[in-house]
């Protein structure tokens, strides 16, 4: 299963970033229901996409991330490729939607 990198300040969301082509980034609460629902599935989705690396931020934990990213709402989840964001689900994500993306994407970029 995919790894999960637990991401827990500004500044180690910022390395994660740089360190990795390609970051997926799910910020989510403790007291949010659908964000504990998601992640078991977006963990299952991204290990067809091994290029991706996954972190987690808790935004009660972080709450700069709110505005560093624009987030209103979670769960938020954020694709930067190259340090620039492709593509942001938030709340309700349709994984079918979500896998098509990311396949378009993905080979795109390995072309």
């Amino acid at each position: 299963m995919t790894k999960l990198d637990e991401l827990t300040s500004l500044e180690r969301i910022e390395a994660f970033i740089e360190e990795n082509e390609w970051s997926f980034l799910y910020i989510s609460r403790p007291d949010c229901n659908v964000c504990h629902a998601l992640l078991p599935k977006l963990k299952e989705l991204l290990d067809h996409y091994p290029l991706i690396r996954l972190g987690h931020i808790d935004a009660s934990k972080v709450e700069a991330v709110a505005a560093k990213f624009m987030v209103f709402t979670v769960p938020s989840l954020l694709l930067i490729i190259e340090g620039k964001e492709y593509m942001r689900e938030n709340r309700f994500v349709r994984f079918d939607r979500l896998n098509e993306q990311l396949e378009q994407m993905y080979e795109a970029y390995n072309q």
